[in-house]
């Protein structure tokens, strides 16, 4: 970074420092403050400062206190070893092992990470520094860098080889400079910065060349591919694939005898083509092939025209950046581009922003996991098995494909290729340290390459270009990484992964589009631009026409197989496609995509659809597209909208930002812009919003500063609860079920058949004769109707004890059961399909329950007594505590089951409640004795209420009562009929009632804020289409809430405390109260789940590993609870993965509890 660094300290003060602190032993906390310090002395810089008592003071300090947030919504404190705001996070250890050794590679990657999980818990206001540091106390200095600051990982800088200082490196003056630009100007030290510089300057100079030769009448694609091959030539000489500076030097020559340049540059060609001795370098040269190189057709240069290439050769190639130098190149070479030359470009650290989740968070998670899989095998001793897991991760990182189905000149591309790079670096680090250096020469032999990222692209001189920005990034990062280019020749493949095609449709053929006078129709050629005479300023050159044409048979075009799809498609409005790309090519795509993207949707809509078909269908793992910002609006989110919604296979939104600056690759005008990234499933997302952005003269980038909040993205690209993600609970287990399935009508029996089966007059039919309802009995009119219910009993039994009732059954339901196909129907078929023999266990003693209908209009639950048997279609939980009914009946519950629930379509806006998803998720609050009382008589006000005026009024139905409430909390006016119901059912009181329980169940949670905002509104007991802006987000709010409850109710029964709803049936031995906290091994041989609902621990190791830190990241847990989760409890497994997780630093332990360090 520095032109010519100059050395900080003295030789003699570098000696003294290094003799005093080598060797050193004891603990990091007692050395390393002082080696810290004098270590700031050395280098100039000021010692941190004393501590203060607020934190937000703490600016440059030692043991910089931060609090970082658990998952189940607890905290705890972490320390800094050494903060400098705005420049790093410096964590400090003191190992005693050897430099690169197994143990001491360990204690560093644990020290790295806790480092990552302090830098996420500082405060959002201070931001997040560009640097973490690690230092073995008095031996190195470990750098990472994240320069754009928007949450995304750390990478070693300034690459995976040298990012490591060492005590002795502190002589290097080029050492000292990094270190004291780390602390007083961090951002110097970004080589984006610079490359950009020197990336400009290149391109200004090739574009003035090539403006040269095309005035002296070469054709400018002759001129380009020309250029193109003296860049690479030069690029080759920087990175040593030619002798250094050998061509420079060439260069000099030939401006002294500029008649010999064409013929001698040409036979340079064919040598790097061919490989062999170039007479021309007196060197022998490798092949480079690859297609660069043939066809040579060189143009004889003037010695102010070879001046210019020295010029640019005298640049170092090895820093030009490959992210804009692509679109510089495209701008340097076109004429009709070269105006834009001096525009703005798209940043690096905005591509980065979309590259990252898109696909190397996703590859750096998947290679933790091979980090501590190979840890669990080291710490058995299986050091084969553990080099043969990181042997596997890097087999298949060389294979994973990446497609940008618009590619442009390849900077997304180049970004994904530089952080895969990257991150093979530090995989082969790891395997070296582990081999001992003995799997080099093997990992050399097989290589993240240019062969993995696939381009589609239009523009046949932007798709060239694509190519060489490809492999001079793929060879700038080899060198780096290596230290040298040893690759088998030839050095260029011709892989053919950047395609010139469209990248929406195909055609048999296409002809020009002819106007009325049968002349070819035009239009502007979208590129070319001219001088106004009226302002100066570049306007359209109307005169630049390309042809329209019209597209015979078109169909969709295929793409290339990948595993992730990222990139920029074109930003053209709907409305200004036709004007753009003309009437055939719109007309072309509006058919091939009629019925899957709306025809007033932008132009990029057609990317994102494919690409979330192609994730969708298990095609790709996750895409990530640029789009417009008006991608929230109505127009485009109809094409989000299906693919979000799917109820078979939904698309999530993993990632989004609704609205962040961009640089158009057109013009290099600011523009708005929306990131979504997209997986297959249901997944939580990560929404950030631009909270602050201003710009730095010295930077390409505005500076950005983004929030976070994670739950379910919408189509609108919005944040809402992830109710998806809730998670069961076991207080709420083992107490609810659907009532019988009958399958035989004849089972049920009116009033008047009973009495003729003989239940008035004898007793002991009550046994087998029973009051029954369904849904409808509920909702509606009550039918009074029994059922013949003969569970327990056999046949034989039935028809010695029960004689009139056996021959009704055989009557009436054996023909029926005699058809059926399935056997246990047809050999019991005296017995109901599905008697439901737990709900009988629950329900058991119980004086009455709770019930609801499956599928209803309105959500209500109520009382039925015990001697009522409950139809299938009715969801029953056996708790005849009037409290939990209250809670249930509650608009509360209400959102959560019409969040949680599926629609059958039955009425509008129904619900179905699903009592796993609905009730056994549900977070009920913990109450004090008087909020208990009070819901409790509320609830049993409500339920007695309804009971009595239905039983005044037997043609008044609970539907009625509750769709003429809705009339009421609208304000609406009642016709005559509803004004009756009103009467009869006494529905304001009723209404006045709910509003009241309502208060009590907010002010039981604490929510009193949501009480103000949401009680007395429609929709307490219905789902509301259309509802206002104010109510939906409070509704939101309020589903939130209860998503962030369940996970802590979840993590507090993780770690034993069960907050059972009916303690005396669900743990009986236990004989506690319902809050108290239970031990964990109490908890875990309480619960009722039977061994056989678990899952079944993996044999993957890897496996293992994924699901134990999944279940870390929603809680902390002892080893116990996470092993007691999984059949025959494997303690031994789960013990072994977090001794890793541990080695590692990914996990730590506290007290008995594991947390995930994230």
């Amino acid at each position: 970074m520095f032109d010519a660094p100059a050395a900080v300290a003295t030789p003699e003060a570098v000696d003294t420092f290094i003799a005093r602190w080598k060797g050193t032993t004891g603990t990091e906390k007692a050395n390393y403050q002082l080696f810290l310090s004098e270590l700031c002395a050395l280098l100039a810089l000021p010692t941190p400062d004393p501590a203060s008592k607020d934190n937000s003071e703490n600016a440059y300090t030692f043991e910089r206190r931060v609090d970082i947030q658990n998952p189940d919504g607890s905290e705890n404190r972490g320390f800094i070893d050494l903060y400098k705001r705005g420049a790093f996070v410096l964590e400090a250890k003191q190992t005693g092992k050897g430099l690169e050794t197994k143990g001491w590679d360990k204690a560093m990657q644990a020290a790295y990470n806790q480092a990552d999980q302090y830098v996420r818990a500082l405060p959002a206001n201070e931001g997040r520094p560009p640097f973490i540091v690690v230092t073995d106390v008095g031996r190195t200095l470990a750098l990472y860098s994240e320069f754009s600051r928007s949450g995304g990982t750390y990478v070693p800088f300034p690459d995976p080889r040298n990012y490591r200082i060492k005590l002795e490196d502190l002589r290097q003056p080029e050492v000292q400079q990094r270190l004291k630009a780390l602390w007083e100007a961090p951002d110097t030290l970004d080589p984006s910065q610079y490359a950009a510089r020197v990336t400009r300057e290149v391109s200004a100079t090739l574009a003035q060349l090539a403006k040269a030769l095309e005035a002296d009448g070469y054709e400018v694609d002759r001129v380009a591919h020309f250029l193109k091959r003296c860049l690479f030539t030069m690029f080759s000489e920087d990175v040593e694939l030619l002798p250094k500076n050998s061509f420079t030097d060439f260069l000099t020559r030939m401006k002294e005898t500029p008649e010999h340049f064409a013929d001698a540059i040409g036979s340079l060609w064919e040598s790097m083509n061919s490989g062999g001795f170039s007479g021309v370098l007196t060197a022998k040269v490798m092949r480079f092939n690859g297609g660069l190189f043939k066809g040579i057709d060189p143009i004889p240069l003037t010695p102010e025209q070879i001046q210019l290439l020295i010029d640019a050769a005298k640049a170092d190639w090895r820093f030009v950046e490959p992210a804009i130098f692509g679109t510089l190149l495209e701008r340097a070479l076109d004429p009709r581009e070269r105006h834009k030359l001096g525009a703005h470009y798209t940043p690096r650290a905005y591509v980065e922003r979309l590259v990252m989740p898109t696909l190397i968070e996703p590859l750096r998670r998947e290679w933790a996991t091979a980090q501590v899989v190979a840890e669990t095998h080291n710490q058995k001793g299986k050091t084969d098995k553990a080099l043969e897991s990181l042997r596997a991760f890097h087999h298949k990182l060389c294979q994973v494909r990446v497609l940008d189905p618009a590619c442009g000149s390849a900077n997304f591309l180049y970004v994904a290729l530089e952080h895969m790079k990257r991150l093979e670096g530090e995989v082969l680090n790891l395997i070296a340290d582990l081999s001992g250096g003995q799997d080099s020469l093997e990992a050399e032999g097989f290589t993240v390459s240019p062969q993995q990222f696939l381009g589609m692209e239009i523009n046949p001189r932007a798709a060239v270009i694509a190519e060489i920005v490809l492999w001079i990034g793929y060879l700038q990062w080899h060198y780096r990484i290596n230290g040298k280019l040893d690759l088998p020749e030839p050095i260029l493949k011709d892989f053919h992964n950047i395609e010139n095609r469209d990248a929406l449709i195909e055609f048999e053929r296409r002809e020009p589009l002819l106007d009325d006078n049968g002349q070819e129709v035009t239009i502007w050629d979208g590129i070319s631009m001219k001088k106004s005479p009226a302002t100066g300023e570049l306007i359209p050159d109307e005169a630049a026409r390309t042809p329209v044409y019209r597209y015979h048979n078109p169909r969709r075009a295929e793409w290339p197989e990948a595993d992730y799809i990222v990139g920029n498609p074109p930003f053209i409005g709907a409305s200004t496609m036709r004007r753009a790309l003309g009437d055939g090519y719109v007309d072309a795509v509006r058919q091939v995509f009629k019925g899957t993207v709306p025809e007033s949707a932008d132009f990029v809509m057609y990317w994102w659809h494919i690409a979330a078909e192609a994730v969708r269908n298990g095609h790709a793992q996750q895409f990530g597209f640029i789009t417009t910002n008006s991608l929230r609006q109505t127009f485009n989110r109809r094409v989000l909208e299906p693919h979000l919604n799917d109820a078979k296979k939904p698309l999530s939104l993993t990632f989004a930002i609704p609205d962040h600056p961009w640089v158009d690759g057109n013009d290099g005008a600011a523009v708005r812009i929306a990131m979504t990234v997209g997986r297959a499933g249901e997944a939580p997302g990560l929404l950030q919003q631009v909270t602050n952005e201003n710009s730095d003269e010295s930077r390409e980038a505005r500076n950005v500063a983004l929030s976070r909040r994670e739950g379910k993205v919408f189509a609108d690209l919005s944040i809402g609860a992830d109710v998806a993600g809730a998670q069961f609970l076991k207080a709420n287990q083992e107490i609810s079920s659907p009532g019988v399935k009958l399958h035989g009508a004849g089972f049920i029996v009116t009033p008047e058949e009973a009495n003729q089966l003989g239940l008035d007059n004898n007793p002991t039919l009550k046994q087998v004769i029973r009051n029954y309802r369904n849904g409808r009995d509920l909702t509606q009119t009550p039918r009074g109707v029994k059922v013949i219910d003969l569970f327990g009993l056999t046949a034989d039994e039935v028809k010695r004890q029960f004689p009139s009732v056996y021959q009704w059954i055989f009557e009436r339901v054996k023909p029926e059961r005699d058809q059926n196909k399935r056997a246990t129907y047809r050999n019991n078929w005296w017995i109901f399909g599905e008697a439901r023999k737990d709900w009988r266990r629950y329900a058991n003693g119980l004086p009455r329950y709770i019930a609801t209908v499956e599928t209803a209009k309105h959500r209500l639950f109520t009382f039925l007594d015990a001697d009522i048997l409950p139809d299938n279609m009715l969801v029953n939980i056996a708790i005849d505590n009037p409290t939990c009914l209250g809670v249930l009946s509650s608009r509360m519950h209400f959102r959560w089951a019409n969040a949680n629930g599926g629609s059958l379509g039955m009425y509008v806006g129904d619900v179905r409640y699903n009592k796993t998803r609905c009730f056994e998720t549900f977070p009920f609050p913990e109450l004090t004795d008087e909020q208990a009382a009070k819901i409790g008589q509320l609830a049993e006000q409500i339920d007695a209420h309804r009971k009595r005026q239905q039983a005044e009024h037997p043609t008044l139905t609970l539907t009625g009562m509750y769709n003429v409430m809705e009339k009421l909390r609208a304000g609406e006016e009642l016709n005559a009929k509803e004004q009756t119901i009103n009467q009869q059912g006494l529905v304001s009181t009723l209404l006045a009632d709910h509003d009241a329980l309502d208060r009590a169940v907010f002010n039981a949670y604490g929510w009193d804020d949501l009480a103000k905002a949401l009680v007395g509104l429609p929709g307490a007991t219905t789902p509301l289409p259309g509802k206002p802006a104010a109510q939906a987000e409070a509704e939101e709010e309020l589903l939130m809430r209860l998503v962030a409850l369940n996970k802590q109710r979840a993590a507090e029964e993780a770690q034993g405390k069960v907050r059972w709803l009916r303690p005396d049936y669900q743990a009986p031995e236990e004989a506690a109260p319902t809050q108290k906290e239970l031990q964990s091994t109490t908890a875990e041989a309480s619960a009722p789940a039977a061994d056989k609902t678990k899952a079944t621990w993996p044999k993957d190791l890897a496996t293992q590993v994924t699901l134990l830190r999944d279940m870390l990241a929603q809680s902390p847990h002892s080893a116990e609870s996470l092993a007691a989760q999984f059949k025959r409890k494997p303690l031994k497994g789960v013990n072994e993965v977090l001794s890793a997780l541990a080695a590692l630093g990914q996990a730590q332990q506290d007290d008995d509890h594991w947390r995930l360090v994230r």
